[in-house]
């Protein structure tokens, strides 16, 4: 058993990522488990369609006749893709070149190459910040904090970088070296990092002093409710007085594993709406699977708490089958598909918004906390983590008031 300030700071930000990355976009992967289709060659283009793209083969004919130095044809077409689809103005949405692609679903595997940093794009000023660091990662050793904002890779300026196009940059095999210039209170600072391979473990999870069971989540993949699942088995979940379901610096997942992690802990009724264009919706209901937790819950959530990790929160929240503690989540409230094109590239599209039971759209606005705790470690040694604490405290005062 481990003293729960021994936990501290360091379980929290040091154990933290998804399916993510070196770098990871928040919340792409919430769609469903069979987004990622095979490819699909349809060339049937409406009459008025091809007349609206005339202008773009003007372009490419101009390109090729006049342009001054050779351009290779994949490039055209991974620009002219990846401009139809920020014609959107959804950071959601995205075209990704093969290399991108292979990429990301690599990293759906659990494993990357990399330095092991969760990353978002802060929307007034569109720069690219960590919100986590895995542990014993690269980044980590170096001493990259969460805040760190990246301005270079190896020289070249990324400010104004997509977060995929940020990944592909920092990404790398495991051994070679990556500089990198980060922003941090107004100071640059250099960073030379060896990249390595970086397991990233699903579930965490520990039983804590006053006999709390601790369980962090760090990816909504496609065994994280088998992982829940083995844990709780192996705490005895019931024979303790409470449980702390960890989902901060969660920056989502698939959506199938939303809800069947959701349905652990809810037992019946509504889990997530999902809301499309044409008003159509789909009610997604608890599976039936229901774990038959019966201690009290906490789940801790941050700002760095995205996509599914809200999803999850939220039903939780409005089944009333847990206390929320921590601060106001990211805020995505949309579902994204992804699909393979015949390129080996992709495309992920936002196809739908997501509700939580209660009819909640929690975009932009995020998952706020029943209980409010702010908490920034200053460093990778504060082990005052203050949201497990009040977490622990909580818990341990509604054991008290019952015995």
């Amino acid at each position: 058993m481990r003293n729960s300030n021994a936990l501290g700071g360091r379980f929290h930000h040091l154990a933290t990522v998804l399916v993510v990355v070196a770098v990871f976009a928040i919340g792409f992967a919430l769609g469903n488990l069979n987004v990622i289709g095979a490819a699909q060659g349809n060339t049937s283009v409406p009459a008025e369609v091809v007349e609206a793209f005339a202008p773009m083969w003007q372009v490419y004919n101009l390109i090729q006749s006049d342009y001054i130095d050779t351009v290779e044809l994949d490039d055209l077409v991974d620009g002219a893709a990846k401009g139809l689809v920020e014609a959107l103005g959804d950071q959601f949405s995205g075209y990704m070149d093969p290399e991108t692609y292979t990429l990301l679903n690599d990293d759906l595997e659990g494993e990357i190459e990399g330095i092991g940093v969760v990353i978002r794009t802060d929307e007034d000023t569109g720069a690219v910040e960590v919100v986590g660091v895995l542990n014993g990662a690269p980044a980590q050793d170096v001493g990259i904090l969460p805040g760190d904002i990246f301005t270079e890779v190896n020289g070249k300026n990324v400010v104004g970088m997509s977060q995929l196009e940020l990944a592909t940059e920092v990404r790398g095999p495991e051994g070679t070296e990556v500089l990198i210039t980060m922003q941090r209170d107004g100071e640059l600072i250099d960073f030379t990092i060896t990249r390595a391979r970086i397991i990233i473990p699903n579930v965490e999870s520990e039983v804590l002093d006053g006999e709390i069971g601790y369980l962090k989540l760090n990816q909504f993949s496609a065994t994280a409710r088998q992982d829940i699942d083995a844990a709780l088995e192996a705490m005895r979940i019931n024979s303790l007085n409470g449980l702390v379901v960890d989902f901060r610096d969660n920056p989502g997942g698939l959506l199938n594993s939303a809800i069947d992690v959701a349905s652990a802990f809810i037992e019946e009724g509504t889990i997530v709406t999902e809301s499309f264009s044409d008003d159509d919706e789909i009610v997604f209901d608890a599976t039936g699977n229901y774990a038959d937790v019966r201690v009290p819950i906490v789940v801790l959530v941050n700002e760095g708490s995205a996509s599914a990790s809200e999803l999850v929160a939220g039903a939780m929240q409005d089944a009333g089958v847990a206390t929320i503690i921590g601060e106001t989540t990211f805020g995505k409230g949309t579902v994204q598909t992804w699909h393979e094109l015949v390129n080996g590239g992709g495309v992920r599209l936002t196809i739908a918004r997501w509700l939580t039971p209660s009819g909640r759209w929690i975009h932009e606005n995020g998952v706020e906390p029943d209980i409010t705790v702010e908490w920034t470690p200053v460093s990778y040694d504060d082990d005052q983590d203050l949201q497990l604490s009040a977490a622990l405290e909580f818990l341990q005062d509604m054991v008290a008031v019952t015995d």
